[in-house]
């Protein structure tokens, strides 16, 4: 009932919408945001006892948040954690010791905040706030009653406008890597989109960054001494590993490096403020070549570091699921520079795999993308992939998803994501004419005028995909395993499915595959519907 409830305050989207009209005065939409802060019976002041470490970016804003809560939460400290979006439910966005809060604690604050709202309305102001924000204020109830030692608080959306930095005094602050995203609220280059995540930044509270391009660093530079924020730019992951032991990441893919090397300086700098004793032995260190900001400290993680690193578990970001012949690979990826860095993950993947000694392996992509993102040119980096199948299907778990409460979506409506998945098929085939035209131009023959294919055991496999879409998480997942996963057994799929010659084709391929890999990504709620499908101890 609570979660129902809180549907009615409006989903991400309307929200996106609400801040798009608004976005001209980002004061007055802070200053909306303290007032219900006051009405929650909260003051600004109250949320420097959390210690908070708050941070932005593009991608890997989350993966970085997982990190150092994780780190931290190995000292023996009691942290709490606020991110979005969910995955599976909502409990996930508000975390303490690294677990969502429990079904009953959820409630319990729910109706506690949204009485105290009813109670404090009145004519001159809308009297709940949006979905986002009415779980940013739950989260800070939650963190204090719980009396958590710090609290890791992922940005919203930005950071000048994000409802999340009416926090004055934090104790440090991150940006991951930047990108282009939500062009539509940020801006259309990096360089906007950098001057709106520098917007966390806070006088004399320090404030770390990875590696940027010029133009973006330059922006973060130029806030940050326009309000005197000390910004360090964090050393790359090999300074801190030399002369010991190689670190040991939980989350795969080479660009959890980057993310990783800036959560130990946010966790090194947080535990100094603490002066906590075990924080790693400095090193001296000489850059070789100046660098455009001053450098974090260089350290020897600790062995709370390390187990923190590699004990860092994050789903649904470059995450692995092996079921008897399937393999699930999930990852969030919805932004062109971290979907380049999936590809990057599933193909060095593939390679680390198992060839199988006979039979076929199948390549399926699994994909929706939302929003005001380009899906033609997230779908065109995934083209090297070189998918058998490719399948489209909008980020609703079931047709009717009246029961799934934590998933439902009132902005849309079905016949909308249908055609939005439709059009998705239509890039994903003139994507493939294009692939078919370049392979048979004459530079791309082989001597005798063959065309390469690409081999796997047993023999050639074809260089175009075929490709379908399902109105449903739960349909395409069904077609892909053929009731191969051991785990996801659903009902026999629904009659008329397999009337497409695609579909009855593929599904005959699929059940005499050796190995099936099935990439799921380009949107985390696609990623959070099919694995409350794969997981089901998730729902629970």
């Amino acid at each position: 009932d609570a979660v129902r409830m809180l549907n009615t305050l409006q989903t991400n989207a309307s929200y996106l919408e609400q801040v798009k009209r608004e976005r001209g005065d980002p004061q007055t939409q802070l200053e909306a945001m303290e007032v219900y802060l006051a009405r929650s019976g909260l003051q600004v002041e109250d949320l420097d006892q959390l210690n908070i470490i708050h941070v932005t970016g593009t991608k890997g804003k989350g993966s970085t948040c997982a990190f150092t809560e994780h780190i931290l939460r190995n000292y023996g400290l009691k942290t709490g954690f606020f991110s979005s979006p969910h995955l599976v439910q909502v409990r996930e966005r508000i975390r303490i010791n690294g677990q969502p809060i429990s079904p009953e604690l959820f409630t319990k604050h729910f109706w506690r905040l949204y009485h105290q709202l009813e109670k404090t309305k009145d004519g001159s102001c809308v009297s709940m706030p949006a979905y986002f924000r009415f779980l940013t204020l739950m989260a800070f109830h939650v963190f204090l009653q719980e009396k958590v030692d710090l609290a890791v608080v992922e940005v919203g959306i930005g950071g000048a406008y994000d409802c999340t930095n009416i926090i004055r005094k934090p104790v440090v602050c991150g940006v991951s890597s930047l990108g282009i995203d939500h062009t539509s609220l940020l801006g259309d280059t990096v360089e906007k989109i950098a001057w709106q995540k520098g917007g966390i930044f806070k006088h004399g509270v320090p404030a770390f960054t990875v590696l940027q391009p010029e133009g973006p660093l330059a922006v973060l530079r130029d806030r940050a001494q326009q309000i005197s924020c000390p910004l360090y730019l964090c050393p790359p992951l090999e300074a801190l590993e030399e002369g010991g032991q190689p670190l040991t990441l939980g989350l795969e893919g080479e660009h959890q490096r980057s993310n990783a090397a800036l959560a130990l300086q946010l966790a090194h700098c947080w535990l100094q403020w603490r002066d906590h004793q075990d924080v790693g032995k400095l090193k001296v260190s000489r850059p070789s070549v100046p660098w455009p900001l001053p450098l974090a400290p260089v350290f020897q993680p600790t062995s709370h570091m390390r187990h923190g690193l590699r004990d860092t578990e994050w789903p649904g970001r470059t995450q692995v699921l092996r079921r008897g012949p399937l393999t699930w690979y999930l990852d969030g990826a919805h932004t062109t520079s971290s979907v380049q860095a999936c590809v990057r993950w599933f193909r060095q993947a593939l390679q680390r795999s198992e060839r199988p000694s006979c039979g076929p392996e199948v390549r399926v992509l699994l994909f929706n993308s939302t929003g005001d993102r380009d899906p033609a040119a997230l779908l065109k980096l995934l083209q090297p992939c070189q998918f058998d199948y490719a399948v489209f299907c909008p980020n609703l778990t079931e047709v009717a998803s009246t029961d799934n409460a934590d998933q439902q979506n009132f902005t849309v409506t079905l016949d909308q994501v249908l055609l939005r998945c439709l059009q998705h098929q239509q890039h994903w085939s003139c994507l493939d004419e294009e692939q078919a035209r370049d392979l048979w131009r004459p530079s791309s023959l082989e001597p005798g005028g063959r065309a390469p294919l690409r081999l796997a055991p047993p023999g050639p496999r074809p260089c175009s995909s075929s490709s379908l879409v399902f109105s449903c998480i739960s349909h395409a997942l069904q077609w892909i395993s053929q009731g191969r996963d051991p785990v996801f057994q659903p009902p026999s799929l629904p009659r008329g499915l397999l009337a497409h010659p695609t579909a009855s084709n593929g599904a005959s391929v699929l059940r005499e595959a050796t190995m099936i890999h099935v990439l799921v990504t380009g949107s985390l709620h696609l990623v959070g519907g099919v694995l409350k499908l794969l997981e089901p101890s998730l729902s629970q």
